[in-house]
């Protein structure tokens, strides 16, 4: 059934398929939090559309030894979607665990191997991460956004004698810890083969999440591929937006709620946007300025309680769960 025929019902009288976008500790978080609503079966379909252009640490080896795409991001997305049961904990261990000692395997991590092993040895990606995702009994599909690896660009202000001169940033890594202020990002090659896993799921979702995560290295990527923009446009699938729950020293220093929202939208112009989520305690007195963007993109501001209680920024996945589950239940 194409989207266009499917009806809009609640997540109360069926359950919905979902696409989450994003890499890293973001995304890791989100399909945490959607991986509990597979389970109590409000989520019957999740997909993960996963940023490749990592060029750091045991990823960005791999991907130069072997001219693969870097595992790192896709791997915390497969042990995200590992169950709470002691076979989906031990596996989401095993797939995250660092190898120590001195050698030339320090550093490395497991899942990364076993990933690039399954790479060479079925020489398909996709059917490659379907396996990883059937030994570990992943409650979900992960994907690469693109079938080639890539490098992020960024055009920075502030890395010279002139403040308001721009300099060319390039790698993730590099553009996540620069010490100056982003003003654009773009992606080399700028326009990859997408994978059409990919465009299939946004095209069949009923929701597509976008965020949390690395603004300008893991979420706004996605809005770079022209495919992928263009699919995310087009579906019927309501898009939520995840705003971080503070500033990133390097890719977002000064930025508030407001200010990652605002960037999203001038990458992506034409996106369509069903709702934002951000946290109570993060917004404070930013609240009007937040609003003022959501209303002018037609989107509908939630604000819920998302984050960790600890007082770091992280996200709390049961309490996402609980925000995703009340944002579904209202069309």
């Amino acid at each position: 059934m194409t989207p266009s025929h499917r009806p809009q019902a609640s997540s109360l009288e069926r359950a919905q398929a979902v696409v989450a976008l994003g890499g890293g500790h973001g995304l890791h978080a989100s399909l945490t939090a959607l991986r509990m609503l597979v389970d109590d079966l409000t989520v019957d379909e999740l997909t993960a559309v996963v940023t490749v252009a990592d060029n750091g640490g045991s990823s960005g080896r791999l991907r130069g030894e072997f001219g693969v795409l870097p595992p790192g991001d896709l791997r915390m997305a497969l042990a995200a979607l590992c169950g709470d049961d002691e076979w989906g904990d031990t596996w989401a261990r095993v797939l995250q665990h660092r190898f120590e000692g001195h050698g030339e395997m320090r550093g490395h991590v497991v899942g990364n191997l076993l990933i690039v092993g399954l790479w060479e040895l079925l020489g398909d990606h996709v059917d490659a991460l379907d396996w990883v995702g059937r030994l570990l009994g992943a409650k979900g599909r992960v994907l690469p956004m693109a079938m080639t690896p890539m490098d992020i660009t960024a055009e920075v202000r502030g890395l010279g004698a002139d403040p308001d001169a721009l300099t060319t940033v390039r790698g993730q890594v590099e553009v996540a810890t620069t010490d100056g202020v982003i003003d654009s990002v773009a992606l080399d090659p700028p326009d990859p083969d997408v994978t059409p896993a990919a465009l299939a799921a946004i095209e069949e979702a009923d929701w597509a999440v976008l965020g949390p995560g690395s603004w300008f290295s893991s979420v706004i990527p996605h809005l770079l591929v022209p495919q992928l923009r263009d699919a995310l446009a087009a579906t019927e699938a309501r898009l939520i937006v995840v705003l971080n729950l503070a500033e990133q020293q390097g890719e977002t220093h000064g930025f508030g709620p407001a200010d990652h929202l605002s960037v999203l939208a001038e990458h992506a112009p034409d996106l369509k946007v069903h709702t934002v989520l951000a946290d109570r305690e993060s917004v404070g007195e930013e609240l009007d300025d937040l609003r003022s963007v959501v209303t002018a993109l037609g989107a509908r501001l939630v604000i819920d309680d998302v984050a960790m209680s600890d007082g770091t920024p992280r996200h709390d996945p049961t309490l996402l769960a609980a925000a995703y589950t009340r944002i579904m239940q209202t069309t």
